[in-house]
């Protein structure tokens, strides 16, 4: 049984790391199709990765040393289905009225091992039928190709990194393993009764949406950052050894929070990708606007040393610390405009200076129909 017990740890440790990688796409998705992160949708989620990310290491830890698979010569294949029968029947004998026979009957690896097989992927029918409203004979399919892509892991050595396969492909594990998985289909209705259903989590983060969030437009800036960024490097390639490669930066954050918005109906690539655009608190909206918004976004607020670092060697040092002074109180200026909001509206010093605001462009409607769209092909299939 101590066997189980280090898979469900070092999928613990790993967790966070993957959870990371996920992370980004994860927001992005939400952002586009609903506007905003639903706390329990978003634990649901993570625990389906935990829970994948447990089973799989499951069926491959504890790893043996490569020597020992070198010279391992048992078989590496049971074909005959249903084995796990004859072999519970030859290794146990029980009996329904004695609570130690019942005891040494279950501590038996025969028993127990199909036993956590069935227990492996039970969730994984829940999440099929909570998540993914997948019918029963989805559940049967992916069940039986999860399980196919376990034994195929095992067979292959761990995709070969080993000489020869260290775990047995069980032809029995495909059958219980699929098994657990309709299992968990058939009492997911007993779990689920608990939660709301995904329409109802769905459709508060649409409502929501039609706010943009502080934590959705710092996942506009994370991504904004990231393409500048390439965008900075690229400019650096071209001005390389000229006189202007010190201001490549100046120019790249001029392309793409300034011409590019311009072109783009005030969109940056952040916004874009999660949805959202600039508006005019007024509705009398012009692109001096914009201009004037973003110059003071990206060169005050964002990257003031981008032009200050060049600034350095040109003036005296009491002016230099001067201006820098001036940039940190202006930016803990808008932070406090941020933070005290005016007819509940929480608007940054910039925003309320150039009479702008972030916009979503979410259509709840639209959203809602395509998510009924789909749940009605989902049924006819």
């Amino acid at each position: 049984m101590e066997i189980y017990k280090l898979p469900i740890e070092i999928a613990l440790i790993t967790f966070p790391f993957i959870a990371l990688l996920f992370t980004l796409p994860f927001l992005i998705h939400e952002y586009r199709k609903y506007g905003s992160i639903n706390i329990l949708k978003s634990i649901i989620i993570y625990s389906f990765i935990l829970y994948l990310l447990t089973a799989y290491f499951m069926i491959i830890l504890p790893l043996p040393s490569f020597e020992e698979v070198a010279n391992y010569t048992g078989p590496t294949m049971q074909l005959n289905p249903f084995q796990f029968i004859q072999d519970i029947d030859q290794t146990t004998i029980f009996n329904i009225t004695d609570l130690n026979s019942l005891l040494n009957f279950l501590n038996k690896s025969t028993v127990y091992t199909v036993l956590f097989n069935v227990l492996l992927t039970i969730p994984f029918g829940i999440y099929l039928k909570y998540l993914f409203h997948k019918k029963w004979y989805q559940v049967i399919i992916i069940s039986f190709f999860l399980s196919l892509f376990f034994e195929l892991t095992q067979l292959t050595g761990l995709y070969g990194i080993y000489p020869k396969p260290y775990r047995l492909f069980d032809v029995d594990d495909l059958i219980v393993n699929t098994f657990g998985g309709i299992l968990g289909y058939v009492i997911s209705p007993l779990i689920i009764v608990f939660l709301p259903s995904t329409d109802e989590l769905n459709n508060k983060s649409l409502i929501r949406g039609q706010k943009v969030s502080l934590l959705r437009r710092l996942v506009s800036l994370f991504i904004d950052i990231i393409f500048l960024s390439i965008f900075s490097l690229l400019f650096k390639i071209i001005l390389f050894d000229t006189n202007y490669s010190q201001y490549a930066f100046i120019i790249a954050i001029f392309l793409y929070y300034i011409v590019i918005p311009v072109f783009n109906n005030t969109k940056t690539i952040g916004k874009v990708l999660i949805k959202t655009e600039i508006k005019s608190l007024n509705n009398k909206y012009t692109y001096l606007k914009l201009i004037f918004r973003n110059l003071i976004l990206s060169y005050l607020l964002l990257y003031p040393y981008s032009w200050v670092i060049i600034l350095m060697n040109r003036v005296d040092h009491p002016t230099f610390i001067v201006i820098v002074l001036l940039i940190i109180f202006v930016q803990v200026l808008n932070i406090i405009s941020y933070l005290i909001p005016i007819k509940k509206e929480r608007l940054f010093l910039y925003e309320r200076i150039t009479g702008t605001k972030n916009n979503s462009t979410i259509n709840i409607e639209s959203t809602k129909d395509n998510n009924e769209s789909s749940e009605r092909m989902e049924v006819n299939k």
